[in-house]
């Protein structure tokens, strides 16, 4: 028979002897709280306050007019180096007669021009042959079947191939410092966590349609200038400067130091598009990926957050269409002024 007065092996008995510890008040001081809640305008992660530093910010700088054009940043550092190559010495190759033609007018630097055997040929390839032998570009003659295999098996050449040396991006500040210099109002695109290189090619070609002065991409996880992106610009890559940013929230908040608003889109925004308070002063559009939307930080760095209005039918637009609606009011907007 076991004892009843001795605890089973392994029994945990709470003793009460000896001087018990008190709270020492901190009971009563979890009671107090933290006081009132802060108003939302106060509050600078809210939409209600980023709205209030906008506003502000829309005060400081005197209805918009442009801070003057220097190369260092608000604070007197030094900007950073005006422009950066490519990563990879891979050349790329630009397909179809249009995006062929349009890189060749603005100069861009060429190595080869491919063109297939018994070509059709019409005015474009007149005006291609007639450039690139001008300018002594070897030109060769190679069999569809070769240059199929050249430029991929997706790829729609319509017989022509240009290839070109890796794409030399220019830098944020440095294209702020060349539209500011040619006294115009900058208008910008961000992009953020755009991986597929065709969007990245129909906003380039609707910054260019819309009166836009330049895309801006991370350098990381991100889509970059490819022969794809060329392709679907339909030659707009060639008169529409693309940067490269090494850090997009470092560069959104240096823009926002140069008197440039942020504008982010994304369907639960808390600005409606039509009729765009800020859409008359320096703007860059920030546009996020059709799955993930806006990054965290990018959304906290954002001036304001930007909704188009669209069918309940339709959950979300695709990232080009939507920069390509944006892009259209604000030009709408300025063009009323």
């Amino acid at each position: 028979m076991k004892n009843p007065g001795k605890p089973r092996a392994g029994a945990v008995r709470k003793s009460k002897k000896g001087p018990q510890v008190g709270s020492g008040g901190q009971g009563r001081k979890a009671l107090e709280g933290r006081g009132p809640t802060p108003k939302a305008e106060e509050r600078t992660y809210h939409p209600a306050g980023k709205r209030k530093a906008a506003q502000e910010r829309l005060t400081a700088a005197g209805g918009g007019r442009a801070r003057s054009n220097s190369g260092t940043d608000a604070r007197g550092a030094q900007r950073p180096a005006p422009r950066k190559r490519a990563t990879g010495d891979e050349a790329e190759l630009v397909t179809g007669r249009n995006s062929v033609l349009e890189a060749l007018r603005a100069h861009i630097p060429t190595t080869t021009l491919y063109m297939a055997a018994r070509i059709e040929m019409d005015d474009r390839v007149k005006e291609i042959l007639s450039i690139a032998t001008g300018r002594g570009i070897p030109v060769l003659e190679i069999m569809r079947p070769e240059l199929d295999r050249m430029t991929g098996r997706d790829a729609v050449h319509q017989g022509l191939a240009l290839k070109v040396p890796p794409y030399e991006y220019a830098h944020p500040l440095e294209l702020l410092d060349e539209t500011l210099r040619r006294g115009q109002k900058p208008l910008f695109v961000a992009l953020d966590g755009i991986t597929d290189p065709r969007n990245l090619g129909a906003i380039i070609r609707s910054t260019a349609a819309f009166g836009g002065h330049g895309v801006i991409v991370p350098q990381r996880r991100s889509v970059g200038m490819t022969a794809s992106a060329w392709k679907t610009s339909a030659g707009a890559a060639a008169r529409t400067p693309v940067a490269m940013a090494p850090n997009l929230t470092q560069t959104l908040k240096a823009l926002k130091q140069r008197g440039v608003f942020v504008l982010g889109l994304d369907g639960g925004g808390d600005v409606s598009l039509p009729g765009l308070e800020l859409a008359d002063q320096p703007v860059v559009i920030v546009v996020g990926s059709e799955g993930k939307g806006l990054s965290r930080l990018v959304t906290e760095t954002c001036d304001a957050i930007v909704s188009i209005p669209i069918s309940a039918a339709t959950e979300s637009l695709n990232a080009g269409i939507a920069a390509s609606v944006t892009l259209y009011e604000i030009a709408r907007i300025r063009s009323a002024e």
